[in-house]
C-alpha cells in the first residue's frame, strides 16, 4: 500500500461519515422549519380562531419535532467523534514513523509539528466546522421560503446573505498570508525554545540566558505582531458582519410590518420571515466563526499530504533470519542528511561474524559518520552496507533493530524507568533486563539508585550523571543479545570502574562470538579488537589485523656522521 493511499484511506474512511452527516444535516435543517411554521400557525390560526385545543395540539407536535431535532444533533455529533477516533487510528502510527524518517533526513525540518497537524485536521472534521459546511447548502432553501412569503423579503434576505459571504471572502484574502506567516513564526519560536531548553545547564553556567531569551523573544514578538495584524483585520470585518446581521433582522421586521400593513402578507408571515432569514444567515455566520479553523485545517491537510507524498510507505520486507553478524561495506560514501558533500569517501571493509573492529582516527575524521551509516541512521550517498550479505535497505528496520546494539557518542535516554530504557520500551521479562545490565556491568550501580530498576530518570536521563547514562546506554545496546554491537566512544564519560566494566563487556561479547565495532583511542580497548580501520580526512588509510595496522613503524637507521660534518652543521645552525 502506498503512503498516498494510507492518507487517502484515512480521508476515505470519512466519506461514508460525511455522507451520513449530510443526511442527518438534511433532516436537522428540515426540522428547523418547525419554529417558523409554529409561529405562522399561532399568529394566523390560533389567535384568529382563539382555539385552545389547536394551540395545545400545535405545541405538542412542535415539541415532539424539536425533540427529534435534538436527538439527531446528538447522533450526528457522536458519529463524528467516533469517526475522528478511527481517522486517528489509521494515520497516527504511519505519521509518527514518517516524522522519525523526516527528522533523520532533514534534522531542521521541525517535522514534529505534524503531530499537531493531525489533531488540527481531526478537530475540524469532528467539530462544528464540518457541520457548518454541511448546513451551508440549505441557505438557498431558506431564502426560497423567504421569496415564497414575498419577493421583497426574499431579495432582502438574499442581499444580506451575499454581503455576509462577501465579507467572509474579504476576511480570507486579508488574513491568509499573515496567518500563514504567523503559524510559521510560531513553530520556529517553539522549536527554538524546545531545543534551547535541552541545554539549560550550559545556558545558566555560561550566562547565556539573557541573549537566548532575547532571541526567542524576538521570534515570539514577531509571531504576536503577525497575529495581531491578522486579528485586527479580522476583528474589523467580524464587527461589520455582526452589524449587517443585526441590521438585517431590523430591516426584515420593518419590511414585514410594512407589507402586513399593506395587506400583502399576514402578521404570521412577518414573524416567520424574520426567523427564516435568521436560519439562512445562521450557516453563513457559522462559516465566518469557523473560518480560522477551516484555514488551519486546510494548511494541516496540505502539510500532511506533502509529508505522506514525500515519504511513501516502505514495501513489506521479506522476513530474514536472525543475522549471524557478518558486516561489510563496499565503496561507502557518506554525507550529512540534506547535504551532498561527502564526509567519508569510499570505505570498503569486511568483518566475519564474531570479529571485533576498532575504528581509529583523529577528531573530524568521519568515524561517527561511518558508525551512523553502519547502523542505518544515515543513508549513504553511494555504496552499500551489508549484514549477512543483505543490504541494509533489504532488512525491515524494526526487525533488524532487535538484533543490533548501538551506543551513540552522545547517549540519550528517554523519560521512564531504568528498566524501560534498558528494554527499549518493549514488554520484556525482568530476567532479560537484568541479564543485559549484568553483561554491561551496571547491575550493581542500578541497585544504588533510589528505586533500583524502577527509578524514573526524567527527560533525557537528566537525573543521572554522564557516566551512569553511558553505562545504562550500554546495557540498552546489549539487551536481547544482539548479533551486531556498534559503540561510538563507549568510554568517553566513564571512570575507572566504568572502564573496567566496559572491558569485561567487550571480552564477554568476543567470547560469545558477537560482532563488535567500536570507536576508541585507548590501547586497553584496541587490544581487544581483531581488526582495525584507520580513518583520516574522511578516507580509509588502513584496514587489517590490529597487530599489523597499529604496529609501530620501523625507524630507519641514522647514517654515520663524522665529527667534521657535525661541526660544519653546528656552524650552519
Amino acid at each position: 500500500m502506498s503512503t498516498k493511499t494510507i492518507f487517502s484511506d484515512a480521508l476515505h474512511s470519512y466519506r461514508a461519515v460525511v455522507g451520513s452527516v449530510i443526511v442527518f444535516s438534511a433532516a436537522i435543517n428540515i426540522l428547523m422549519f418547525v419554529g417558523p411554521l409554529y409561529m405562522l400557525q399561532v399568529y394566523d390560526r390560533v389567535l384568529q380562531s382563539r382555539s385552545e385545543m389547536t394551540l395545545i395540539a400545535l405545541t405538542g407536535i412542535a415539541v415532539a419535532m424539536l425533540g427529534v431535532h435534538g436527538l439527531l444533533e446528538w447522533i450526528r455529533s457522536r458519529v463524528l467523534v467516533r469517526a475522528g477516533l478511527r481517522f486517528d487510528a489509521i494515520l497516527a502510527n504511519p505519521l509518527f514513523s514518517r516524522i522519525v524518517t523526516t527528522t533523520l533526513s532533514q534534522p531542521g525540518a521541525k517535522s514534529e509539528f505534524a503531530l499537531m497537524d493531525i489533531d488540527r485536521l481531526r478537530e475540524f472534521l469532528t467539530g462544528s466546522g464540518l457541520i457548518a459546511l454541511c448546513d451551508v447548502p440549505w441557505v438557498p432553501v431558506f431564502l426560497a421560503v423567504c421569496f415564497f412569503f414575498h419577493p421583497w423579503i426574499g431579495w432582502l434576505a438574499t442581499g444580506g446573505a451575499a454581503i455576509v459571504f462577501l465579507l467572509t471572502m474579504i476576511n480570507e484574502f486579508a488574513t491568509k498570508k499573515t496567518l500563514n506567516a504567523a503559524s510559521t513564526s510560531s513553530q520556529t519560536a517553539q522549536h527554538f525554545a524546545s531545543t534551547t531548553l535541552q541545554n539549560v545547564e550550559v545556558i545558566r553556567a555560561l550566562g547565556m540566558e539573557s541573549s537566548l531569551r532575547g532571541r526567542w523573544s524576538a521570534m515570539h514578538r514577531g509571531m504576536l505582531e503577525l497575529q495581531a495584524t491578522a486579528s485586527d483585520r479580522s476583528g474589523v470585518l467580524s464587527s461589520i458582519t455582526k452589524f449587517v446581521r443585526m441590521a438585517m433582522q431590523v430591516a426584515i421586521l420593518g419590511l414585514g410590518a410594512f407589507l402586513a400593513l399593506e395587506g400583502q402578507i399576514t402578521p404570521g408571515m412577518m414573524i416567520a420571515a424574520s426567523i427564516m432569514m435568521g436560519r439562512a444567515l445562521g450557516p453563513v455566520d457559522q462559516v465566518v466563526g469557523q473560518w480560522k479553523q477551516f484555514v488551519g485545517a486546510r494548511q494541516a491537510y496540505a502539510r500532511l499530504r506533502d509529508l505522506f507524498t514525500r515519504f511513501p510507505e516502505e514495501p513489506r520486507r521479506t522476513e530474514l533470519p536472525r543475522p549471524a553478524g557478518h558486516l561489510s561495506a563496499e565503496q561507502l560514501t557518506i554525507g550529512a542528511p540534506g547535504s551532498r558533500t561527502p564526509i567519508v569517501h569510499g570505505v570498503t571493509f569486511s568483518l566475519a561474524a564474531g570479529e571485533t573492529l576498532a575504528l581509529v582516527g583523529p577528531s573530524g575524521a568521519g568515524k561517527s559518520s561511518l558508525v551512523r551509516a553502519l547502523v542505518g541512521v544515515w543513508t549513504p550517498l553511494a555504496g552499500t552496507v551489508r549484514i549477512d550479505g543483505a543490504e541494509l535497505a533489504h532488512w525491515d528496520k524494526e526487525a533488524l533493530g532487535q538484533h543490533m546494539g548501538y551506543l551513540p557518542q552522545t547517549v540519550e535516554l528517554f523519560a521512564g524507568t531504568v528498566a524501560e530504557n534498558i528494554a527499549r520500551f518493549h514488554d520484556a521479562e525482568s530476567a532479560d533486563i537484568i541479564l543485559a545490565a549484568k553483561r554491561a556491568g551496571v547491575h550493581d550501580l542500578i541497585q544504588t539508585l533510589p528505586d533500583g530498576y524502577g527509578t524514573q530518570i526524567g527527560v533525557g536521563g537528566r537525573q543521572l550523571s554522564g557516566g551512569q547514562r553511558q553505562r545504562i546506554g550500554l546495557a540498552r545496546a546489549l539487551f536481547n543479545d544482539p548479533a551486531l554491537v556498534i559503540l561510538d566512544e563507549p568510554n568517553a564519560n566513564l571512570d575507572m570502574e566504568g572502564e573496567e566494566a566496559l572491558l569485561r563487556s567487550l571480552k564477554d561479547l568476543r567470547e560469545r562470538r558477537r560482532t563488535v565495532v567500536f570507536v576508541s583511542h585507548k590501547m586497553g580497548l584496541l587490544a581487544l579488537s581483531d581488526k582495525a580501520l584507520i580513518l583520516a580526512d574522511g578516507r580509509m588509510r588502513a584496514f587489517g589485523p590490529t597487530k599489523d595496522v597499529l604496529a609501530p613503524k620501523p625507524v630507519s637507521p641514522v647514517p654515520h656522521i663524522d665529527d667534521q660534518t657535525a661541526a660544519r652543521a653546528r656552524v650552519v645552525n
